[in-house]
């Protein structure tokens, strides 16, 4: 876990040299194997604080040659190591930006979770959990990246995508996208949801929820929930699904994640974390996924 002033550079070691050589530059370990329990290389990450550089404000993950083009063209720096390395997985890299847009807030924290258990704790202390399992399709255990940042900050606006032409448009919005998709498993289009975060809470959601059937939508209607008009199924032939939204309450969003681990979906209902029952690939035969925020 790093802590203090913000990061500046990341990079990841897949094998002995390259830890010695991270370590001589001067880069601090993050000392959790990003392969446990799907053998493989030792890989690990690892980053830097140098007084006087641009902070990394935000983190991406790749995992198909499609999801790199807009982070190339955003100008996102790739550490060029599979965090897959020896387990044959997905080709997974880790990208990182220097941001400077009014969504783009510096990092100083970071953490690797690597059981379900540890997961709720770290959002309900106000940690982002970053979407990709750096284990994605190598078996092992679910790991993923968490982040905290300088300020206190709130998800205030959520899309999706359906295709990758508009990657670096929404990257350049100042958008981090969920790096895992919603159709996973169901064949259909990629889909991904994204968000931008802000510091101002008059502008941060407070509400989620998951429309399944035509009754289900017109009750959110009702009840004063805007969609965002993607149909997360969409190429499947499953039910139609939206995501539904609000500004209204007291309840301020300050993360949200997409659950695929089975076990997790308990843990987060046991922590009091917002937990929404719809699964995201209703009607089809893709991966039960869930979506959880606080």
């Amino acid at each position: 876990m790093a802590s203090g002033q913000p990061i500046t550079k990341l990079s990841v070691s897949t094998c002995k040299d390259e830890e010695e050589i991270l370590r001589a530059q001067g880069y601090q370990l993050i000392n959790v194997d990003l392969n446990k329990g799907a053998g493989g290389n030792y890989v690990f990450l690892w980053y830097k604080k140098e007084s006087g550089k641009t902070p990394v404000t935000r983190i991406e993950f790749s995992f198909t040659d499609q999801m790199k083009s807009g982070l190339a063209d955003a100008q996102y720096e790739v550490v060029n190591r599979d965090l897959n390395a020896g387990v044959g997985g997905d080709y997974i890299f880790l990208w990182y930006f220097y941001g400077s847009t009014e969504y783009d807030i510096p990092i100083v924290d970071l953490a690797v979770t690597v059981v379900a258990t540890e997961e709720p704790v770290l959002m309900k202390d106000g940690w982002e959990r970053l979407g990709c399992d750096l284990n994605r399709n190598a078996r092992g255990n679910y790991i993923y990246l968490w982040v905290k940042r300088e300020k206190t900050s709130y998800i205030q606006e959520i899309a999706a995508t359906v295709d990758f032409y508009s990657d670096k448009h929404m990257f350049d919005l100042g958008y981090t996208r969920v790096c895992e998709d919603t159709n996973r498993g169901a064949g259909g289009n990629f889909v991904f949801l994204w968000y931008r975060r802000t510091t101002d809470k008059k502008q941060a959601l407070t509400d989620l929820n998951i429309s399944t059937s035509l009754q289900e939508e017109e009750k959110l209607q009702r009840e004063g929930y805007k969609v965002l008009s993607v149909d997360l199924n969409k190429g499947t032939g499953g039910n139609v699904v939206f995501l539904w939204h609000k500004k209204e309450g007291d309840q301020l969003i300050q993360d949200m994640a997409l659950l695929i681990n089975s076990e997790a979906w308990s843990e987060y209902q046991k922590a009091g974390i917002n937990f929404i029952e719809k699964n995201l690939n209703e009607g089809n035969n893709g991966v039960q996924m869930h979506i959880a925020y606080k």
